[in-house]
């Protein structure tokens, strides 16, 4: 799908392709290498993605403003993604070594820095002041949702509340950054901007919601390995499904388990959330949130824009059907 979007998008994709690698020039050979491999490796730029189709959408040009904007959030998004590697120690991404891997975490921890000011450097001169503010305070979310996770996390003690205040830090609010910019951009009515906001909103909730579930799924083949989260710790939607419907006991045996992790608890807690059906918990949830994405679409006028908006987040429901 995202190969005829990019088509559709035409000569907008071309001109944000462009615009994103120039942000990206350095006289420092370290960086050129480094940058050189991740724009080879890069991921699908759903946010980009995301930041065009609605400028289309509302009628607007794809001008500067909007590319800006959307080269911004990938720079941002693929910032966060250095940053957690070295977080999480992790030596691979999309079956390639992450940056940490090939140089060292202080490597990533700097190029991620430099990602991030290459990426407030495109929006600081834009002309709605609002797109600053929306960009500013994702970053402040990003760093927000991860030390409550942490919090939390060293307690074991996340409600289902926190959880979806965790990932709209951690997802959703550079979701929500990406395509209210592009609204912001081609000066769209504020009843068009609320609805481009809920749309994110429910969209990067989703986007969240499946991830965890593909992670207790070994059998769909989403190329990531499975089991990781509740290994660090983490309680997401399907472990909320296990706890609402097993017994007390299987959910306090299983919390005292996530205290010290062995090596057979993440194959343990993904047999015990089919037992007890917490996939079909969480993907309740996820059809809500995607439901609520596509009718937050409707204030905008019928366009083929709007199709592949709603098209994507069918895609993050037929993955998992």
């Amino acid at each position: 799908m995202f190969r005829t979007i990019q088509q559709f998008l035409g000569r907008s994709w071309t001109d944000f392709q462009d615009l994103f690698a120039a942000s990206l020039q350095s006289e420092i050979p370290l960086l050129r290498e480094a940058n050189r491999f991740l724009l080879e490796h890069g991921g699908k730029k759903l946010r980009p993605t995301l930041t065009l189709l609605i400028a289309k959408a509302l009628g607007g040009p794809c001008n500067e403003r909007v590319l800006r904007c959307a080269a911004a959030s990938e720079l941002l998004h693929t910032a966060t993604l250095m940053h957690d590697d070295v977080a999480d120690d992790a030596p691979v991404r999309r079956g390639v070594p992450t940056v940490m891997a090939l140089y060292s975490p202080t490597t990533a921890v700097l190029i991620g820095d430099f990602w991030l000011s290459r990426a407030m450097n495109l929006i600081i001169d834009h002309p709605d002041k609002r797109v600053l503010h929306i960009f500013s305070k994702c970053l402040g979310d990003l760093a927000e949702g991860e030390m409550l996770q942490l919090q939390r996390a060293a307690k074991l003690d996340l409600t289902e509340d926190d959880y979806r205040q965790v990932i709209y830090c951690k997802t959703t609010s550079l979701f929500e950054a990406a395509v209210v910019s592009g609204a912001y951009s081609v000066e769209a009515a504020e009843p068009q901007i609320a609805a481009c906001r809920a749309y994110a909103y429910h969209l990067g909730q989703a986007f969240q919601m499946r991830d965890d579930i593909l992670d207790y799924s070994p059998e769909l083949s989403s190329g990531k390995p499975t089991g990781q989260d509740i290994l660090e710790k983490k309680i997401t939607l399907p472990l909320f499904g296990l706890f609402a419907r097993a017994p007390k006991s299987v959910t306090r045996a299983l919390r005292s388990r996530m205290r010290k992790p062995d090596a057979s608890l993440a194959n343990d807690a993904i047999a015990l959330v089919r037992q007890y059906d917490g996939l079909g918990y969480a993907r309740e949830r996820l059809s809500a949130e995607l439901k609520a994405a596509v009718e937050a679409l409707a204030p905008l006028p019928e366009s083929e824009a709007r199709d592949y908006l709603e098209k994507l987040a069918g895609k993050l429901a037929v993955t998992i059907a």
